[in-house]
């Protein structure tokens, strides 16, 4: 895993200022996106734990989102470069520089995660040790909302990523893993692609049983 990362870190360090500039509109073109965040948002205030952490943060817009949504949101991400640029963009928001599967959080303490296309890079069989780790964090009722590529056929599909390789993933595939990890699926929602990819967005919305 430590390989990977380190790659992952490296490329995203080096695309900061585009990447940024690319998701400035933050949800504002993304209706679909837009909907399950503030689904999520709405049933992690319903939680009555507020604490939520944007896992794979980038430069801090839907950590923004979140806050504005009226959740005690912190945003993690693995890149110190993007981490930068979050503390600047959002001086008043928490940023921390962190890998999603040694969260600096402790067990049971957040209402909620969202994972926005933050584990597209994994490789299939470190999907699992991310997965376990939303889980120790999670308090029990606790929501995480992860976002992703989906494909039509039964095993999951490696690209390239414009910045570095990725995989999409059959959704009935991923949902597995979730139940495996202890979170029931209970919300899921499947369109066609807002990009030239060609892959389907995924997003599914899961409860820490």
């Amino acid at each position: 895993m430590v390989e990977h990362q380190d790659e992952t870190r490296a490329a995203y360090d080096g695309v900061v200022e585009l990447y940024a500039s690319l998701f400035a509109d933050r949800l504002e073109t993304r209706p679909f996106a837009r909907a399950m965040v503030g689904t999520f948002a709405e049933l992690v205030r319903g939680t009555g734990n507020l604490r939520v952490a944007d896992a794979g943060c980038g430069p801090g817009h839907l950590t923004a989102v979140l806050h504005e949504l009226g959740l005690d949101a912190f945003g993690l991400d693995i890149s110190p470069a993007m981490i930068d640029h979050a503390r600047r963009a959002h001086p008043a928001l928490r940023f921390d520089e962190a890998r999603m599967d040694v969260m600096p959080v402790e067990d049971c303490a957040l209402g909620g995660v969202l994972a926005h296309y933050s584990m597209i890079h994994t490789p299939p069989g470190d999907v699992p040790a991310l997965l376990a780790e939303q889980v120790r964090v999670l308090a029990p009722g606790g929501l995480l909302l992860v976002s992703f590529f989906a494909t039509d056929g039964p095993e999951p599909v490696r690209f390239d990523h414009k910045v570095t390789p990725a995989y999409s993933w059959p959704v009935d595939r991923f949902a597995e893993l979730l139940a495996g990890a202890g979170l029931a699926t209970f919300a899921r929602l499947l369109h066609d692609p807002a990009s030239e990819r060609g892959f389907l967005d995924a997003h599914l919305l899961a409860r820490r049983q």
